[in-house]
């Protein structure tokens, strides 16, 4: 077997002699930075940045500025009260967490409630929770995940989720939308009352646009 030309690295190998690593795909990009912002707060794109290429992947500010508008990012307010980067999670997994995760899924529900609920209103078994514009698919996410007793399913528009609440056992079935209705509107209780649409703070938790993205690329710059 012949050596490798003088000069020229062997296949599986950088210049430098390192293992040569495949481009990422955009797929494959996005599920790395879901990964990372559900690992760790990150509270900035050049922390994110930073947190891509530990991991081998280097991306432009401009590229990352879209993947974070095509994940959906949003920045929500950690327990330590700073503000960090988080995507919605895909699917619908309502299997049994286990307790811990339990408690703070819930915790994490109650104060998205009190941050993004406007209105919550019952026909039968169906509910329409009312959230500022963009947030709904969000907080549809977080009502999935958080294994809320009572919940069916969720469908999410822009400002809009839809409820979809399982039968009460040996109870009148239209009264099963009314009953989840309020244990929304008790959660949003627990803390500061729900925003309006045109009073929402813009540090509150909603989908980042193009504009507001550019604001945090300067720091990479």
């Amino acid at each position: 077997m012949s050596a490798p030309a003088q000069g020229v690295p062997a296949q599986g190998a950088s210049a430098q002699g390192t293992p040569a690593r495949v481009p990422a795909t955009k797929a494959a990009r996005h599920a790395l930075i879901a990964t990372l912002l559900s690992r760790r707060p990150v509270h900035s794109q050049p922390e994110l940045a930073a947190a891509l290429a530990e991991a081998g992947v280097s991306v432009t500010q401009a590229t990352l500025s879209r993947d974070l508008v095509e994940l959906r990012a949003v920045k929500i307010r950690t327990a330590a009260g700073a503000l960090a980067y988080a995507v919605p999670a895909e699917g619908g997994d309502r299997s049994p967490q286990p307790a811990a995760d339990t408690e703070y899924l819930a915790a994490r529900l109650a104060r998205l409630c009190a941050e993004l609920l406007v209105t919550a209103d019952a026909s039968d078994n169906l509910v329409v929770l009312r959230t500022p514009p963009g947030a709904a698919q969000f907080f549809a996410s977080a009502i999935d995940h958080s294994v809320l007793p009572g919940v069916l399913g969720t469908i999410a528009g822009d400002d809009t989720v839809l409820v979809i609440a399982r039968e009460l056992d040996d109870a009148d079935p239209r009264s099963s939308g009314r009953v989840l209705a309020a244990r929304f509107l008790a959660l949003a209780s627990t803390s500061a009352p729900a925003p309006g649409a045109d009073d929402l703070p813009a540090s509150n938790q909603l989908p980042l646009s193009p504009d507001q993205l550019s604001l945090d690329e300067r720091e990479l710059s």
